[in-house]
């Protein structure tokens, strides 16, 4: 026998393999880690260039007298209403 008459295993197993890079299945690999650093950096360089306010000392005592004023502006605008409702609510027999 001629060794051109008996196939190699390279000829038997098809077309040579191509580099790893012409392969799609890893660019879908890479992608995945290579997203994450990128909106890592993004997150970094948002917080770097905005970074937050600082709070004043005395933010919990603001935020409460915020809710006083609140509360007593509610309040006041509440009244006509609930003196209708308290009126409506009222028995027949009880009013004056």
């Amino acid at each position: 026998m001629t060794p051109t008459a008996i196939p190699s295993a390279a000829q038997a197993a098809g077309p040579a393999s191509q580099p790893w890079w012409r392969h799609g299945h890893v660019w879908l690999i890479i992608a995945g880690p290579a997203i994450v650093v990128v909106a890592g950096f993004v997150t970094l360089w948002l917080a770097v260039r905005q970074p937050d306010p600082v709070l004043a000392e005395d933010y919990y005592q603001r935020g409460l007298d915020i809710n006083k004023t609140l509360r007593q502006q509610n309040a006041a605008a509440m009244a006509p209403a609930l003196k209708g409702r308290n009126h409506a609510a009222t028995p027949a027999q009880d009013r004056p």
